[in-house]
C-alpha cells in the first residue's frame, strides 16, 4: 500500500480551497460583474470579510502568498487608506447596510500597519457596516512582530482569535527557509496575547522543508503542542519556483522526497493526536471542545481560501490587493500588483481584473469536491441530483481497485488510506485540473 500512496502522492492536484480554483480564474468577470453580485446580496445575509495586507518587513524563502518587502512606512499608510477607499466603495455598491458575521485579516503581516493603522481601517468598517453580535475577529500575526502593546490593543479592537506563523522550530530549517525565529519569540507572543485576553490561537505549521526530518518534526509538534494552541493547522510545502522567485533561493537538494513527505506528514498526525488534538481534514488539527472540531463532528465542516473552517456563509468579499470574493454566482478576484490596485481605488473604482461564473452545474462540482475534502465522501444525489458523473466514476475505478475509494452507487467514500490522498479524489471531478495539473502542488 505504500507504493501506491507514494505514487498517488506525487501527483500535482488543486488544495481545493475553492472551485474552480484561481488557476481557472480569467477577463471574463470583470467590474461589472462584481458590482451586480454586490448588488444582489441580501441585506438579511450576514457576510465574512478577508482584508489582505500584502506587505512583510522581511520575506521568506518559502512563501508562496502574494507579499513584497515593506520598504518604507509612507507606501503601508499609503495601501491602508486604499483600504479603507475601499472599503467606501463596498458600502456604495452593496443594498443597505451590510451584515458582518466574520472578520479576518491576512497577508502578509497586517500587523504591518500598527495598531494605529488596524483600528483606522476597522474604524472605516464599523463605521459603514453592521458587525454580528459574537463576531469572529481574526488575524494573521508573525510572532517575531508581536508585542504586549500590540496584544493590548488587538483585544481593543476587538480581535478574538489569532494565528501565529510558526512553520517549524529548529534552527537548521529556519536557516535554510530565511526564517529565524527563537521559540522564546513565539513563547512570548502566546504569553502577551492571552495575558491581553486573546484565548483563542491558531499555530501554521509546514511539513516537506528543507532539512525537515521526522525526527525534527516530532520535536516540533512536541513543543508546539505544549504552547496548548487551539486549532493547528500544517500544510504541506509546495516548491513552485518557476511561479516564486524567492523559492529560488531554496537549494533544492535539501528537500525531503515523496517518501520523507509521507513519513512526515504521518509523523504530524500521529503526534498531534496523542497530543489530544482532532484531526480535521487533510491538514487542519483541533481542540475536541473547539469549534472546528465540533463542526467537524456535526457535518457542517466547511474550506476555504483560509482553509478548513466552521464559516458557512455563501458570501465572503475579499478586501486588498490580490482579495477574492465569492458569491453564489461566481468568483473575483482583485488585481494583485499593489501599485496597480492602489492607482485604481484611488480613481474610485473596484479593483477587480478576473474571476469566474459559477453556473448550475459547477456549482455542483463545488459541492461534491468540498463535501469530499471535508467529510471524505460525497452522496451524488445530495451534492450533485443533475449531474450523472459517468466519466467521473470511470476515472475513479483504478483509484477504487487500489483500496483508496470506495463507489456505492452514487456515494463516493474515501477509505482510511484514501484519505491521505483525497484531493486526488476530488480531483476527478474537475475537468480543468486533468490538463493542467503542472500548475499545483503534490498531493502530500
Amino acid at each position: 500500500m505504500n507504493d501506491i500512496i507514494r505514487r498517488y502522492a506525487m501527483m500535482q492536484v488543486p488544495r481545493y480551497t475553492s472551485y474552480p480554483t484561481a488557476a481557472e480564474f480569467t477577463q471574463s468577470v470583470i467590474v461589472a460583474d462584481q458590482r451586480r453580485w454586490l448588488g444582489a446580496i441580501d441585506p438579511a445575509e450576514a457576510v465574512s470579510l478577508y482584508l489582505h495586507v500584502p506587505y512583510c518587513r522581511e520575506l521568506c524563502l518559502y512563501c508562496g502568498c502574494n507579499t513584497k518587502k515593506a520598504l518604507r512606512d509612507d507606501v503601508v499608510a499609503t495601501y491602508r487608506e486604499a483600504l479603507e477607499r475601499e472599503i467606501a466603495l463596498l458600502d456604495e455598491a452593496v443594498p443597505g447596510r451590510l451584515r458582518i458575521a466574520r472578520l479576518h485579516w491576512g497577508g502578509g503581516t497586517p500587523s504591518i500597519l500598527g495598531i494605529d493603522g488596524l483600528a483606522s481601517v476597522t474604524r472605516a468598517l464599523r463605521g459603514r457596516f453592521d458587525f454580528e453580535p459574537g463576531f469572529e475577529h481574526a488575524i494573521e500575526l508573525d510572532p517575531r512582530y508581536v508585542t504586549a502593546l500590540l496584544a493590548a490593543g488587538l483585544n481593543e479592537l476587538g480581535v478574538t482569535r489569532v494565528s501565529l506563523g510558526v512553520q517549524d522550530v529548529n534552527p537548521l530549517v529556519q536557516a535554510a527557509i530565511g526564517r529565524w525565529q527563537p521559540m522564546r519569540d513565539v513563547e512570548a507572543a502566546v504569553q502577551w496575547l492571552r495575558a491581553a485576553g486573546i484565548r483563542n490561537l491558531n499555530f501554521d505549521l509546514i511539513y516537506g522543508l528543507p532539512l525537515q526530518t521526522t525526527a525534527s518534526l516530532r520535536k516540533t509538534c512536541e513543543t508546539v503542542a505544549m504552547l496548548s494552541p487551539d486549532r493547528i493547522a500544517c500544510f504541506g510545502y509546495a516548491h513552485m519556483p518557476r511561479l516564486k522567485a524567492n523559492q529560488r533561493r531554496i537549494d533544492e537538494t535539501t528537500l525531503p522526497d515523496a517518501d520523507a513527505r509521507i513519513d512526515q506528514a504521518a509523523v504530524i498526525e500521529e503526534e498531534f493526536q496523542r497530543h489530544g488534538f482532532t484531526k480535521i481534514g487533510i491538514d487542519h488539527f483541533a481542540r475536541p471542545d473547539d469549534a472546528l472540531a465540533l463542526a467537524a463532528a456535526a457535518g457542517r465542516l466547511h474550506r476555504n481560501f483560509q482553509g478548513y473552517t466552521d464559516d458557512g456563509r455563501e458570501t465572503l468579499i475579499g478586501l486588498g490587493a490580490s482579495s477574492i470574493s465569492r458569491f453564489t454566482d461566481g468568483y473575483v478576484q482583485n488585481v494583485a500588483d499593489v501599485p496597480s490596485y492602489v492607482r485604481t481605488i484611488a480613481s474610485g473604482r473596484l479593483a477587480a481584473v478576473r474571476g469566474c461564473h459559477l453556473d448550475a452545474a459547477e456549482r455542483q462540482r463545488a459541492r461534491t469536491i468540498e463535501s469530499l475534502m471535508c467529510r471524505f465522501e460525497a452522496d451524488l444525489d445530495v451534492t450533485a441530483p443533475d449531474m450523472e458523473f459517468i466519466e467521473e466514476l470511470s476515472l475513479l475505478q483504478p483509484l477504487a481497485a487500489d483500496g483508496l475509494v470506495r463507489v456505492d452507487g452514487r456515494v463516493v467514500t474515501a477509505t482510511e488510506t484514501g484519505r491521505q490522498v483525497v484531493r486526488v479524489i476530488a480531483a476527478a471531478f474537475d475537468p480543468h485540473a486533468r490538463t493542467k495539473a503542472t500548475r499545483f502542488s503534490k498531493a502530500v
